[in-house]
């Protein structure tokens, strides 16, 4: 009886190997075109943000696999819905722009990383102008108190996590007013 289901276990593990071993299948490069890759938007009051969305179309016959979003700034949020595009089909890559953090003429870069031909990359650029307030100009611990009052998890990016926290130290001691070489008789 115990023979039986030892070997019932092996055949049904041996089936499961063949079976996810034979379906492996690589994956080739593809390539892709985006609506508008390069833009240039309206001027935006500091503070305010922007909504970025691309249509990335998979133009190639292999599935694209997105990697990575590589942002070039931090206050560029992506939200991805799917990481695969199937051969002719359409996906929207959405982004938001905080422009808090800026002020004047900025330009940044999406880098999408995936088997895309012929590098591996597709680059998104955007440039905007960001402009103080008219009646007043607002600096960054306001706009920072406004989007955390908006948005909570804002302020662990910032100030870091709980257990993240810098340190202090005394000013009457320090390590540098010690004797140089103690060791040494003078």
């Amino acid at each position: 009886m115990k023979s039986n289901v030892y070997l019932l276990i092996s055949l049904g593990l041996l089936s499961c190997c063949i079976l996810f071993t034979a379906c492996k299948k690589k994956i080739g490069d593809t390539t892709v075109s985006v609506t508008d890759s390069v833009r240039h938007y309206y001027p935006l009051i500091a503070g305010q943000e922007l909504d970025l969305v691309y249509e990335l179309t998979n133009t190639g016959d292999q599935p694209l696999i997105i990697r990575d979003i590589q942002p070039s700034c931090g206050c560029i949020a992506p939200t991805l819905e799917s990481r695969m595009v199937l051969p002719e089909k359409t996906v929207q890559l959405r982004f938001r722009y905080e422009s808090a953090k800026n002020i004047g003429y900025v330009r940044h870069v999406i880098r999408i990383h995936g088997n895309i031909k012929p590098h591996g990359i597709a680059k998104l650029i955007f440039d905007v102008n960001v402009v103080p307030h008219a009646d007043y100009t607002r600096d960054y611990e306001e706009l920072y108190k406004e989007s955390v009052e908006r948005n909570r998890m804002i302020r662990g990016l910032v100030d870091g996590d709980e257990n993240e926290k810098g340190y202090y130290v005394d000013v009457e001691e320090d390590s540098r007013s010690g004797p140089q070489y103690p060791w040494r008789e003078e």
